[in-house]
């Protein structure tokens, strides 16, 4: 029998404790990355087995992933509309952030000028994982989240750049600061187009392919090949990864099936859980609590230095693109935490720091520790204190009485089941059963009526209903699949279908559904009848209503549906896009329509059928009637 190695322990050791740790934080609220944090510190002192940590592992195996699926995820026109306060921020602001650290400890800590400056390079970047995460589950304003994590996205190339640039400084001994410009500019906008050109590449590829282990075995190439490749000719890698992400994540999901789409997206919502979750255990596993106490000072200064100078970035240079409100500038700048960036940088210190190099070192982890901890842990309560995540009066006397519903219910299930175990006599439940049941009525009509009275929460229950019974139907394929009643042809096309419609409905529960709008356009859409149930489904996900029209078919001998849909304002060019994805162009072959019409002898006529062909008229009025 082969000997369990001791690589094998660990691996699964961590795999298990990120699991644990999972779990516990869903039940405590804590973001998994926090948690990760305080149980690598907890270990520290138990585990007698010393795990090398490099800053090549981190860069090279660790980062691509992570900056990929964050950039994979992020919409392109939200991006776009923000770009100028991003920018802003990832470039000037880093480099103002990277001096200002660099002068509050060089006079508070006694650093020499160059290791001050390196330091405040390896602190710039942020890494707002756990932030994001908090924000997606309480549900923040989107342009909040754009605004964070693009910022993340961009400042971590800066950040790298601008770090090398400060090493060779220390290493070469003399300050050249416009070959200095000149690098930076050349090594970000290298990478960039790197990454751009190789995204581009890929998602083309991609739309020729119909593959769903081919199509995400592109993606990972992609993510790992634009890094290397981009490092490998001087340039940034990290914006290589980053633009390419953008890149992919915006056009290589128009050539992918429905399905294609979720295999591609739930890979990388793996893969990206999977690295962050092994780099913040090992954060806390690499954390030297006997050299944080010796340092006590300097990590005070450095944590005083990364919140002065990100205070003066947020409500300073930010102030100079974009006005936003002052809660938001609140939680960008208490949401600039630090992460896995600033431990590779710091791990790649130079030895021409000399001594000065532990105590940089040191810093860096006190002030990864302090921002995961402290503001990590804090920015949930924070959130809620500002404001920037309200909930109306109706959503919460819906959440109330949904509570008192549900509760009554359950009492009622318990009491009739107590009845039939023979704990509770016949005459006591003929006597409560009325009562519970009348109740139980109540309190579920008042559900309702609150419901129908506001569009918000009418939507929210809408989206919900939808969602599980798209995911019933797609457990109910699953099982005529498994059991034979159905082909392997059927189920992929149809489940497609289901896939298709649960991605469409909408991540914005609050927005007012859109058949309670008015309409803005008239859309007339002529539907192969092969095609009807999927354009109706993925119309009703979008919450579209549709008056269909049947006709004969003409000469083709094939039956058209005229479908007339009315579109809210914003909605047009997504309804048109889902329409195109389900409606498939097709070659069919038919009889000559008339004698002496031109075809081949004993040769039937080809003909190819459009998807769909779309008409929109603007809705200049429209009376309900």
């Amino acid at each position: 029998m082969a000997e369990i190695t001791q690589l094998e322990i660990l691996v699964l050791g961590a795999l298990l404790i990120v699991s644990l740790v999972v779990v516990l934080g869903k039940r405590f609220r804590i973001h998994p990355a926090v948690g990760l944090v305080i149980a690598g510190v907890l270990l520290t002192g138990q585990v007698a087995i010393e795990i090398p940590l490099s800053s090549e592992l981190i860069l090279s195996l660790f980062l691509p992933p992570l900056l990929f699926e964050a950039a994979f995820h992020i919409n392109l026109n939200e991006l776009r509309r923000n770009l100028g306060t991003v920018l802003l921020l990832a470039v000037p602001g880093v480099i103002l952030s990277m001096v200002l650290v660099g002068g509050i400890v060089e006079w508070g800590v006694g650093l020499s000028w160059p290791a001050a400056l390196v330091f405040g390079a390896v602190i710039a970047a942020t890494d707002p994982i756990s932030v994001v995460g908090i924000f997606r589950r309480l549900g923040a304003p989107k342009r909040l989240e754009v605004l964070l994590e693009g910022e993340s996205l961009f400042n971590d190339g800066t950040a790298v750049v601008l770090f090398n640039l400060a090493v060779a400084t220390i290493v070469t001994g003399s300050t050249n600061w416009t070959g200095g410009a000149l690098q930076f500019l050349w090594a970000a906008g290298g990478g960039v187009l790197i990454g751009l050109g190789l995204g581009w590449v890929i998602s083309r590829v991609i739309a020729g392919i119909d593959d769903h282990l081919v199509e995400t075995t592109l993606t990972t190439v992609l993510a790992f090949g634009s890094y290397l490749v981009a490092q490998q000719v001087g340039m940034s890698g990290v914006l290589a990864v980053v633009a390419a992400g953008l890149v992919n994540g915006n056009l290589g999901p128009q050539g992918m099936r429905p399905g294609t789409r979720l295999v591609v997206f739930s890979f990388w919502e793996y893969v990206a859980f999977l690295a962050s979750s092994v780099v913040f255990l090992l954060i806390g596993l690499q954390v030297n609590l006997t050299s944080l106490i010796e340092y006590a000072g300097p990590v005070v200064w450095a944590i005083v230095a990364v919140l002065v100078a990100r205070a003066i970035t947020i409500y300073g240079v930010a102030r100079l693109r974009t006005s936003m409100p002052l809660a938001w500038r609140h939680i960008l700048w208490w949401g600039g935490l630090r992460g896995a960036v600033a431990l590779a940088l710091a791990l790649s210190l130079p030895a021409a720091l000399g001594a000065e190099r532990e105590v940089v070192l040191v810093m860096t982890f006190g002030v990864v520790l302090f921002t995961l901890l402290v503001q990590g842990l804090s920015m949930g309560p924070l959130v809620r204190r500002l404001g920037v995540i309200s909930r109306s009066e109706a959503q919460i006397e819906f959440e109330r009485r949904h509570a008192r519903a549900l509760a009554a219910r359950a009492g009622y299930r318990h009491m009739e089941q107590l009845h039939e175990d023979g704990l509770v006599s016949s005459p006591t439940w003929k006597s409560m059963a009325p009562l519970l049941q009348e109740r139980q009525r109540a309190l579920t009509q008042a559900v309702g009526e609150i419901v129908q009275s506001e569009a918000a929460i009418e939507t929210q229950e809408l989206t919900t209903a939808r969602a599980e019974a798209l995911r019933a139907e797609r457990a109910s394929l699953t099982r005529l699949q498994r059991e034979g009643v159905i082909s392997d042809e059927t189920f992929e096309e149809i489940g497609a279908e289901i896939d298709l419609a649960l991605s469409a409905l909408p991540d914005d529960l609050s927005q007012v559904p859109a058949s309670a709008r008015p309409a803005a356009h008239l859309v007339a859409a002529i539907i192969h009848d092969r095609d009807l149930e999927s354009a109706l489904a993925v119309l009703t996900a979008h919450g579209l209503q549709a008056t269909r029209l049947q006709s004969d078919g003409a000469f083709l001998r094939r039956s058209r549906h005229l479908l007339l849909v009315g579109i809210p304002q914003g909605e047009l060019e997504r309804a048109i896009e889902a329409l195109g994805r389900v409606c498939r162009s097709r070659v069919e072959y038919l009889p000559a329509p008339f004698p002496g019409f031109p075809v081949p002898e004993g040769s039937p006529m080809q003909i190819e059928i459009s998807g769909a062909t779309v008409f929109a008229f603007r809705v200049e009025r429209q009376e309900v009637i």
